[in-house]
């Protein structure tokens, strides 16, 4: 169990946190319109204690912070030590005293709680045991706490990443992980978006009141053509088959950027940057009320 998890953060904290400070822009003002919503719909209250699962960059464990206040408390978590110190260094740019920042595997570490409420924006899709996870942010939580996740919906509604996929798929030979010694990032962008699947899982550890609300919006994924052919390269499914594919995907590279320019062309706008529809689950769930049980 925890030799898998050493390879999930060995790769967040390598491969994966290199690729990711490299398209850091994208991530944060990329995201943006998606992390600004589910917080407009989803609002933590003055003084109230919040969890930020999988922080990342910390850009929304900050954004909490600001809405909670002087007395209420954001805290971020993250695997990644490399992610934590970028947070604390933000943080500490910004002035922000109600920030904290925890390096935490979410399956098995203690999570710092009692929590109001606990928020993940894109951090729950690659635990490799998300029922563990789960349950041990539903146990950071205070009866009635609410934990609200955004994740990304199907495939097919996801172009900027899928198509991308397809496309690669269609030159490189795929290598799954269980046939390769190289780290990787786990079970990957889509594991959490089927909501029959996620409602069980938490429904399965405690969680009640379970929703989903769908939100779709464009998300920008260059500022030109070869930072979004980057983009697709590097950053999801993708990047991963290239890879893991090695010295073959090395050698192919040349024609999968060739088809990748097809591919990401029609997202590109008038102004030369390139924006992909997106389609995300907003889920709520909250942690029973011990109180009124009867």
């Amino acid at each position: 169990l925890h030799m898998s998890n050493d390879v999930v953060i060995e790769a967040w904290n390598t491969v994966l946190f290199e690729k990711f400070s490299r398209f850091k822009y994208l991530f944060i003002e990329g995201y943006a319109a998606i992390s600004e919503e589910a917080l407009r719909r989803h609002r933590h209250t003055e003084g109230t204690r919040v969890l930020d699962v999988g922080c990342g960059f910390g850009d929304c464990t900050i954004e909490i912070a600001k809405s909670v206040g002087e007395h209420g408390l954001a805290t971020g978590v993250d695997c990644a030590s490399n992610f934590i110190a970028e947070c604390n260094k933000t943080a500490a740019k910004e002035g922000i005293m109600n920030a904290r920042f925890l390096v935490a595997d979410v399956e098995v570490d203690d999570l710092g709680g009692p929590y109001d409420e606990a928020f993940a924006r894109f951090g729950t899709m690659f635990f490799y045991l998300p029922g563990l996870a789960m349950k041990n942010i539903r146990s950071a939580l205070k009866p009635g706490g609410k934990f609200t996740q955004v994740v990304w919906r199907k495939r097919e509604a996801n172009p900027w990443l899928h198509d991308a996929e397809l496309c690669v798929r269609s030159i490189v030979p795929v290598i799954s992980h269980d046939d390769t010694d190289a780290v990787h990032c786990g079970p990957g962008p889509f594991s959490m978006a089927g909501p029959d699947m996620v409602s069980d899982m938490l429904q399965a550890v405690g969680f009640e009141k379970i929703q989903f609300e769908r939100f779709d919006t464009d998300i920008c994924i260059g500022r030109n053509k070869e930072e979004a052919i980057q983009f697709a390269l590097e950053i999801g499914p993708a990047g991963e088959i290239i890879r893991l594919a090695q010295e073959e995907g090395e050698r192919l590279k040349g024609e999968v950027i060739l088809a990748l320019e097809d591919v990401i062309g029609k997202f590109e706008k008038e102004d030369g940057s390139f924006w992909a529809p997106s389609s995300a689950w907003f889920v709520t769930a909250y942690n029973p009320n011990v109180d009124t049980r009867v």
